[in-house]
């Protein structure tokens, strides 16, 4: 069963602007997806609905096997546990009234997870290698990749099953993007990774599936390495033309 199934999705915001059209994919357990493509492609809309966050205007979209009915407040709950997002700027997606502690431990509370609280949120705290102390400062006393760091432990008290990262390291500098996509790396072997993105260097090294997306429509769709060497769509080998050098993609990477 898949995680998600997209069976020609198309969505809009009126009837006068489409942005996705005739979207089919499947999101298997243990390979991570990376979706590509420049900005007005159509990624960030198709996070949302990956999300929950709004509904398709034609099509159907299953998680984890069933349609995602946003009506529905448990549905919606089981889907908060199911797939957890972290976004593409640490400095705003944290509330910098509140501590780390409490920040990392809300979705717990939230979602009426089991187990302890507090062991949880030590618990992914040290998964993201942070100290013991970070859970009595606010946001402001961190970096930028250690921000992201607390996004990313925010996301898997929930323990979920699949990790959306958009555009998780655009905003950082070159050493600590390194870094945090090491941290991602690590933890896409135990859970499933859904990577949007503008850079095929950052999908090529954490996805060893990808679609390339322009203009809402996929465009290419396969193994990251094949398209790598091997681009069909005059898009894509203009995305792979823009770049000097490109990191090979992991091998045999498992959730």
């Amino acid at each position: 069963m898949s995680l998600f199934a997209l069976e020609n999705v198309s969505y809009g915001y009126d009837r006068r602007s489409t942005v996705l059209h005739d979207v089919s994919l499947r999101l298997e357990e243990g390979q991570s997806l990376g979706i590509l493509g420049e900005s007005g492609s159509g990624k960030s809309t198709l996070l949302r609905l990956l999300l929950g966050l709004a509904a398709p205007t034609s099509g159907r979209l299953l998680a984890d096997g069933s349609p995602l009915d946003l009506g529905s407040r448990a549905r919606m709950a089981a889907h908060r546990r199911f797939v957890q997002p972290v976004f593409q700027d640490p400095y705003t997606s944290l509330d910098p009234r509140m501590k780390v502690g409490r920040i990392i431990a809300e979705p717990h509370g939230a979602l009426n997870l089991p187990g302890d609280s507090a062991a949880e949120v030590a618990r992914v705290l040290a998964a993201v290698g942070l100290p013991a102390d970070s859970l009595d400062r606010y946001p402001r006393a961190f970096s930028g990749g250690q921000r992201q760091r607390i996004a990313i432990a925010r996301a898997l008290i929930a323990q979920p099953r699949v990790l959306i990262a958009d555009e998780p390291v655009s905003a950082l500098d070159l050493s600590t993007r390194v870094r945090v996509i090491d941290l991602l790396a690590e933890h896409a072997r135990q859970l499933t990774l859904v990577l949007v993105s503008h850079d095929i260097a950052i999908v090529a090294a954490l996805c060893p599936q990808m679609v390339v997306l322009q203009k809402g429509r996929i465009v290419e769709a396969g193994a990251t390495r094949e398209i790598l060497r091997a681009p069909q769509h005059p898009y894509t080998q203009r995305l792979l033309a823009s770049l000097l050098k490109l990191p090979e993609p992991h091998e045999g990477q498992t959730a």
